[in-house]
């Protein structure tokens, strides 16, 4: 172990029954440096993390750190040895101010027994995020805070525990461009004051702007780390699933037909000022925007989640009254949402009642489920859309977010839908599960699905669209064709200057 090493993890071994989900796994970070640890869903980061911060134990292997083997039986364990970890899901408690999530449970006490010490407490939070350079109120309540916002009160949270490595699980999956780049800037700083940080992103993008290394896993064996400037992208992905990937936007020419859905002078209310649309069978139709631009609220709107008030709706060229989703359902429309935990699964239910929930009067007779008509429905789309599943009695939660995507799609695939809207598809799945989900996307439109595909990941929109629609303050900034598109004339359309219109 390098005298620069803050961290070496030896031989990491961790079975579970009938999974081995680390297999003499090493992992090092350095004093003051961004390591990035990256693999597919199931690869181990998540069960080596859990190890290094005192959530499970680990079978074999030891840890090393600041030079001194150490033993890291709890939670608490690893707090007091100044490793921290700041979940995707944040935890902090809503109605309670920035300062009483900072030090939740450890307040300042007064001289007075049983008193705590608020003055002491909001002033050493505010000198927390002074540090930080986060222009918030201490005594601000969470709830009141943007998710950036609220992303950097868990790291404030982190330092206040005296913390000098602290591992970040997909830290950006909810913050806007401006609001990761602020994220960023805290990071380098924190490196520049010989913190150590473990990174762990599925967007290989931001891996290169930030990490000074990467750690491969895959398959819960390490299969090598690299200084950043030896890798590309193509290289990661390559360690990331052992094979050569291929095309990560396969794209099969599709023959654009009649139009299936067409949107007039859309408004709600709200964030809707005027939107005109027209979606072709068989075309993947890209919507692209920035965060408030008003792209979920298109989705939304159109599937009768949020009503209209203004404006008019065509599928297949008759006018459809969209108050509800089951309008929107009757009328042929499914929509994949942005949250698929949430808002799209049924988290402790089983694979087959996810798939056929929106499908009932195919399954059932008389009101009673027949179970093999059920099974044999569900069968045919996880065979159809390779959803990687041990039973259809597997629930949906222990399925990768790839699988959990799947799902969803297939639900829908039981109505027959002659439109799909898919509201950030490949948010949060590994690169491997991306490239699955635009070849399914592809296949749904050649058979003559008309798609229209919400994402932030401009990469993606120009590498799976047929035609891009960007979104600005409410309405439409700009339309181009596949062949025409580039990311600056995108942005320049997101951020209200003028773009390239189709013709």
């Amino acid at each position: 172990m390098s005298i620069n090493d803050s961290l070496r993890m030896e031989g990491i071994s961790k079975a579970f029954p009938g999974v081995q989900a680390l297999k003499d796994v090493t992992f090092e970070v350095k004093r003051g440096e961004v390591h990035a640890l990256v693999g597919e869903n199931g690869a181990g980061k998540s069960t080596l993390m859990k190890i290094l911060t005192g959530a499970l134990s680990r079978d074999e292997g030891r840890i090393i750190l600041r030079g001194r083997p150490v033993e890291i039986g709890s939670p608490a364990d690893a707090q007091a040895l100044g490793i921290s970890m700041i979940h995707q899901e944040l935890s902090l408690i809503p109605h309670l101010t920035v300062g009483q999530n900072i030090y939740l449970g450890r307040e300042p006490r007064a001289r007075f027994p049983g008193f705590i010490d608020w003055s002491a407490l909001y002033r050493d939070a505010q000198q927390l995020l002074a540090r930080l350079n986060v222009e918030v109120n201490a005594r601000a309540k969470v709830l009141g805070l943007s998710i950036a916002q609220q992303q950097m009160v868990e790291v404030a949270k982190a330092l206040s525990l005296n913390a000098d490595l602290i591992a970040m699980d997909e830290p950006t999956s909810a913050l806007t461009e401006r609001e990761t780049e602020v994220l960023f800037d805290v990071m380098r700083a924190l490196k520049e004051q010989g913190v150590s940080l473990i990174f762990i992103s599925h967007r290989l993008e931001e891996v290169f702007q930030v990490a000074d290394r990467v750690t491969v896993l895959r398959d819960g064996q390490f299969i090598g780390t690299a200084p950043i400037t030896e890798l590309d992208e193509d290289r990661i992905v390559q360690m990331m699933v052992g094979r050569e990937l291929g095309e990560m936007y396969p794209k099969a020419e599709g023959q654009r037909r009649e139009v299936v859905l067409e949107a007039t002078a859309l408004r709600d209310g709200r964030e809707l000022h005027g939107v005109d649309l027209e979606l072709h069978r068989g075309e993947i139709l890209g919507i692209a925007g920035l965060v408030g631009a008003g792209r979920t609220a298109l989705a939304e709107t159109l599937f009768g989640i949020r009503p209209a008030v203004a404006g008019e709706v065509r599928v297949e060229g008759r006018p459809v009254k969209l108050n509800s989703p089951g309008q929107a359902i009757r009328a042929g429309m499914g929509l994949v949402p942005e949250d698929r935990k949430l808002q799209g699964l049924f988290m402790n239910m089983a694979v087959r009642e996810n798939i056929t929930l929106s499908a009932m009067d195919q399954v059932t007779t008389w009101g009673f489920v027949n179970f093999a008509t059920a099974n044999r429905l569900a069968s045919e789309l996880v065979d159809k859309l390779d959803i990687r599943t041990p039973s259809l009695r597997q629930r949906v939660r222990n399925l990768s977010g790839g699988n959990q995507q799947k799902v969803i799609i297939a639900r829908w695939l039981t109505l027959k839908p002659r439109v799909l809207i898919l509201d950030e598809p490949t948010r949060g799945i590994d690169v491997g599960a991306k490239a699955e989900i635009h070849a399914l996307m592809s296949q749904l439109a050649q058979e003559g699905v008309g798609v229209l595909m919400i994402s932030s990941e401009l990469p993606e929109v120009m590498g799976v669209s047929d035609r891009i629609l960007v979104m600005h303050e409410g309405r439409i900034a700009g339309e181009f064709t596949r062949d025409q598109a580039t990311q600056d004339d995108i942005m320049r359309a997101a951020t209200g200057g003028k773009g390239n219109y189709a013709s």
